[in-house]
């Protein structure tokens, strides 16, 4: 990992929270751990409480919806006390139920013996064709480089194999012999593809040189083709390659042309392929393997106006499309043999993806289904029938009952007359008085926050809390245009659709400046970092996880990890206007002198997304500028990377302690 910079540090005096490993780095983040440490634990300390409350809704042993492929059931489960799954598999039992055999049963992987204390994050986890073979592979630092393993699942001998600097993806070729792997370069861009084999060296297969562009190999859903993408944040080709010729030669699809996205698969009628050629809102097309190019692609379903086509998933018994509208996702299904129809879904607000666990030839499919007050559920759909059955729904141990809690959904006005939807959830008993609300946003790469359930937001529910997400433009909830309309020259909607939201929710008396937490993560953060240098008196409080705040600096340093691939979504540095553009909204370059919220910032040591100094550096200043006494609390996870603490009990300590600082900083609802 870089550990110098190009750019020109005088005007920065903080920069030398750049230098990784120094001792007077080190020193530093150990001190702010420290007095968040301290803070906490003599304002109000919940820590504890709150892990236990939601340690009690979660059913600690527990076993996943198997998944089905062959002769097998593949699945998880947990044991109270672990912080990781073990994963299985047993006989499938013919008469095609997804009843657990016992006396099959045989454990593949145990992630708990594999960690001990440490971190440690699975990759990916592949099974060969034939069944016999298990290849996986493991980030032990939080830094997203992989170390890659096999394992005959006959003998249980397991061979590391040797591919420095992975990204952790592996994909079989089907003789269960072959598999196709990605290293990164030295600024941890996925750029080259090896092919791999027990006992043989790595066979270089390509390399991705234009630093924009990201490789990704994956098989298609009929399991006929392996595709390798090489895609930018615009612009994407994809190569295939017939599963049972590992060795032969990969065909080139179309061309790379700038602003032509394209994403394929393979079913019944050939290679389908979702493009943009046609329109933002992009199309469906088919074409035939022997003749890829787009010359020869015949329309499936044309470009809709009206609404974007997100995704497409595809099964022997047919397709289904997935259309973002309004907001939500909506389900086209184009079965084989029988009419197209629309998937019905029971809420009015709700998040809907196809999940994997089928065979591709299966007459099913399974929908992941839930809302803001409704845990998850597993849905069969009978693609020729449109009929729906409830597979499995994650359970919420205790007293709980998802119509104790009231969803619905508000449109703030932007200043362009734009319509931003928030989403929220609150318990139906509240008062109707101002109460505490978190209000969460994102906006940016085209991400759709579409509402999620989550066992810890209870513990904000139940003590009279509202919960919000701003649907703000630079994510895609809205379709492809309201991503184009928050990126780039037109990064500032971004910012003040959040304020519009904030505002609107303060006008509807549902909270006030005086009760109102804003967060987000990531980019997110740069989203909180910048509304609340621009309007502090809106907010009584902010999270920033892992915050994106140094975006100038960062993106004019090339050495580091990512960031020429990052310039189709925030602008090359190299153009004086782009330059000046992301100075002005600059979390912290737009550090000044005045009173700010109450603040809780989180980094990763080992984060190589967004590095830890980002945070660490617009803690100090805004230390230095700031004019009131509010707390502003950093606390570095010196052992994890961009997502946090790897085991699922660490991660929840994580929510309490945010959980408990929030609730320190805003007074009760009354």
């Amino acid at each position: 990992m870089p550990q110098s910079v190009r750019r020109d540090t005088t005007d920065d005096p903080y920069a030398w929270l750049e230098q990784r490993d120094n001792p007077e780095v080190l020193a530093f983040l150990a001190e702010e751990n420290q007095a968040t440490e301290a803070w906490l634990a003599t304002h109000s300390d919940l820590r504890e409480t709150l892990f236990q409350e939601i340690r009690g809704r979660i059913r600690e042993t527990d076993l996943s919806l198997p998944g089905v492929w062959g002769p097998w059931l593949y699945y998880q489960r947990t044991e109270a006390g672990d912080e990781y799954p073990r994963y299985y598999r047993c006989v499938r039992p013919v008469n095609d139920s997804l009843e657990i055999d016992p006396s099959s049963e045989a454990l593949l992987l145990d992630l708990n013996a594999l960690a001990g204390a440490d971190f440690l994050q699975l990759g990916d986890y592949a099974i060969s064709p034939d069944h016999q073979s298990l290849a996986y592979s493991l980030d032990r630092q939080g830094d997203e480089t992989y170390t890659l393993y096999l394992k005959d699942l006959r003998s249980g001998l397991v061979t590391e194999l040797p591919l420095e600097n992975a990204d952790g993806s592996l994909v079989w070729a089907q003789d269960s012999q072959h598999l196709f792997a990605i290293s990164m370069d030295d600024t941890s861009r996925p750029a080259y593809l090896w092919r791999l084999k027990a006992g043989s060296e790595p066979v270089h297969l390509f390399h991705e040189e234009d630093q924009r562009f990201y490789l990704h190999a994956y098989r298609s859903s009929s399991e006929q083709w392996i595709m390798l993408a090489s895609s930018s944040k615009n612009t994407s080709e994809v190569r295939l390659l017939p599963a049972n010729q590992p060795t032969g030669p990969w065909q080139l699809i179309e061309p790379r042309q700038a602003g032509h996205e394209y994403h394929v698969d393979h079913g019944p009628e050939g290679l389908v392929i979702r493009s943009n050629a046609t329109g933002e809102n992009f199309a469906l097309f088919k074409a035939d393997p022997t003749r890829p190019a787009q010359a020869h692609w015949q329309s499936i379903a044309q470009l809709d106006p009206q609404r974007t086509l997100e995704d497409f998933s595809v099964q022997q018994a047919g397709l289904l499309l997935h259309y973002r509208d309004q907001g939500l996702i909506t389900l086209e299904v184009k079965p084989s043999a029988s009419a197209c129809y629309q998937v019905a879904m029971p809420d009015a607000v709700y998040s809907l993806h196809v999940q994997g666990g089928e065979e591709y030839a299966s007459p099913y499919i399974r929908l992941r289904y839930e809302s803001l007050n409704r845990p998850a559920e597993v849905r069969a759909l009978h693609i020729a029938s449109g009929e729906q059955h409830i597979l499995k729904r994650t359970p919420v141990e205790g007293l709980f009952n998802p119509e104790d809690y009231q969803v619905t959904r508000e449109w703030a006005v932007a200043k362009d007359g734009s319509r931003i939807p928030i989403s929220l959830v609150a318990a139906r008993n509240s008062s109707g008085a101002p109460a505490p609300l978190y209000l969460y946003g994102y906006g940016a790469y085209g991400a759709s926050m579409d509402p999620w359930f989550s066992h810890a937001r209870l513990s904000l529910l139940d003590r009279g809390w509202v919960f919000a997400i701003a649907h703000v433009r630079g994510g895609a909830d809205l379709g492809e245009a309201w991503y184009q309309a928050g990126k780039l020259e037109h990064k500032s909607n971004t910012f003040s659709d959040f304020i519009a939201c904030a505002e609107h929710l303060v006008e509807l008396k549902l909270t006030s400046p005086a009760q109102l937490v804003v967060a987000g993560g990531s980019a997110g953060g740069l989203l909180i970092g910048n509304v609340i240098n621009q309007r502090p008196e809106l907010f009584a409080a902010a999270v920033a996880d892992v915050p994106f705040v140094d975006v100038f600096n960062t993106m004019n340093n090339p050495e580091l990890p990512l960031t020429i691939g990052e310039y189709e979504e925030w602008g090359d540095m190299n153009d004086p206007e782009v330059a000046e553009r992301l100075r002005g909204y600059a979390p912290y370059e737009q550090v000044r002198a005045q009173d700010y919220p109450a603040l809780f910032v989180t980094a990763g040591y080992h984060d190589m997304r967004v590095q830890y100094w980002e945070a660490a550096k617009w803690v100090a200043k805004l230390r230095h500028c700031k004019t009131d006494s509010r707390p502003l609390l950093l606390r570095t996870q010196m052992s994890a990377g961009h997502g946090g603490a790897s085991g699922r009990y660490q991660a929840i300590r994580e929510l309490a302690e945010e959980y408990s600082f929030l609730l320190a900083v805003i007074p009760a609802k009354d």
